[in-house]
């Protein structure tokens, strides 16, 4: 019986052990001294539990009820791992797609509403006039931002934007939507190359097409949504050339299908938030996104089908809910979509078509009860935007609901998007060998989802610093 004990043991040792050593050697090339220091320090532990059992059987220890006693506590080690194999914890719910946040009537969001279009708005104007007077409580509030400059307030402040050129590059990131913006609806017979008659694709078909020539484009994770006319904007309300009498108007969508994509945001740039590096990667990775998205949506209007592309420059629609039914990911606490490759170190992207394509199944990710546990963006978050409370109503769903005003009114302090909560967030790691163990084992078991969001802490620190960009785009 020890004998097989011992076996036991000494397999799951081993195991752990790799693990372990592989932790240490990704940690190491992330440049995570903390997690790499611990790691280490860790692993010399378990190998003292591999070859102590060796040792004092070898000289019969176990003979005694001392050595019995430490056999014992060693096989805590192994049951453990057993215990966060087991697959249990499932959130039905989640596989209902956003449906499965539904408790009330839901109406739909007026884009006049968003921060980004009051802030857009000249106190001279008529616009400015219908829209405080149903809205006053919002007047003296979005007055404030305005003194401070646009959404970003002053771009860069927290690093002396006069002596950064990481600043420039942002700008020259986002010339990129501007330019692809003005025309995001592509219609057959207004496009300079166009059929007779539609392209005979069937719905399998053009779905692979599609996301091939997305994934090509630039896009790391491609879904298919059956469009719900709930998350799609009800008004317009953002106005980026002069086009002041569509503000206001109704949207109309008669498309039935989204794409929607998601690209990764470089860890190294992200690692730095609330700093300037961060904010120009969200610039670079939007750009990405316009281009993507204008593509793709030529391409359907090629095939004979009409298309929109929705991107940082003109949006029909609400992409976190429509990347959820498509299967991307699922709600965090911070609000951000949290992928099962990338966590929420990504942006969004989308077109909407009427070409028939198949939609994707959602996912269970275990989200819901992860972020339920973890709380760590909550306790980073330097403008205390996200709630550390259990999800509530918010217009007929079920969520967390971040506080928009108080988050992008530190924007206007620091000069950047933060993105700090996206940076903490324990599934934004890298996608190496211990990572993707940890995910996968934490999509599954609601155990292991409590074991690593503590061990994150112990790892990299409750509250981890920023570290420093890559040398082009380093700050002062």
């Amino acid at each position: 019986m020890v004998d097989v004990m011992i076996i036991v043991e000494l397999v799951a040792l081993a195991l752990l052990s790799l693990v372990t050593l592989a932790f240490v050697v990704s940690s190491a090339w992330e440049r995570e001294k903390r997690a790499a220091l611990i790691g280490g320090l860790t692993l010399f532990i378990l190998l003292a539990g591999f070859t102590g059992p060796v040792v004092l059987y070898t000289v019969g220890f176990f003979e005694s009820t001392l050595g019995f006693l430490t056999l014992l506590v060693g096989l805590i080690i192994p049951v453990g791992v057993v215990m966060v194999l087991i697959p249990g914890g499932r959130n039905r719910k989640a596989l209902l797609r956003t449906r499965g946040l539904l408790v009330g009537d839901v109406e739909r969001f007026d884009e006049r509403e968003q921060v980004f279009a009051r802030l857009a708005l000249a106190p001279s104007s008529a616009q400015y006039g219908t829209f405080y007077g149903k809205h006053p409580h919002l007047e003296d509030r979005d007055a404030k931002r305005r003194e401070k400059g646009g959404p970003l307030g002053v771009p860069g402040a927290i690093d002396k934007p006069s002596e950064g050129p990481d600043v420039a590059a942002l700008f020259s990131a986002m010339t990129v939507p501007m330019h692809l913006g003005a025309r995001p609806i592509v219609e057959p017979a207004a496009h300079p190359y166009s059929h007779d008659e539609r392209l005979s694709l069937s719905p399998e078909d053009a779905t692979s097409r599609i996301k091939g020539w997305a994934n090509h484009l630039g896009a790391d994770l491609v879904g298919i949504a059956e469009i719900d006319p709930l998350w799609v904007y009800s008004r317009r309300g953002e106005i980026f050339w002069d086009n002041w009498d569509e503000w206001g108007s109704e949207i109309e969508l008669h498309h039935t299908r989204a794409i929607v994509f998601a690209m990764e945001m470089s860890r190294d740039m992200v690692w730095a938030a609330p700093h300037t590096a961060s904010v120009v990667e969200s610039g670079v990775v939007y750009a990405r996104g316009a281009f993507i998205a204008t593509q793709l949506a030529s391409f359907i209007a090629n095939v004979g089908y009409s298309a929109t592309a929705n991107h940082l420059r003109h949006y029909d629609v609400l992409l976190v809910p429509l990347a959820i039914d498509a299967g991307l990911g699922e709600l965090g606490r911070h609000g951000y979509l949290i992928t099962k490759q990338f966590g929420p170190r990504v942006r969004l992207g989308c077109v909407t078509t009427d070409l028939p394509l198949m939609p994707d199944k959602p996912v269970d990710l275990g989200i819901q009860h992860f972020c339920s546990v973890c709380k760590k963006c909550a306790t980073c978050c330097p403008s205390k935007s996200i709630p550390f409370d259990d999800p509530r109503e918010v217009n007929g769903t079920l969520r967390w609901k971040l506080d928009a005003d108080t988050c992008f009114g530190y924007w206007g302090v620091v000069g950047t998007d933060c993105t700090l909560c996206m940076r903490v967030c324990p599934w934004s790691h890298p996608r190496t060998l211990p990572h993707r163990l940890i995910t996968e084992l934490a999509v599954r078991n609601k155990i292991a989802r409590r074991v690593f969001s503590a061990a994150d802490d112990v790892f990299y620190g409750k509250e981890p610093q920023p570290s420093s960009p890559p040398y082009w785009a380093r700050f002062e």
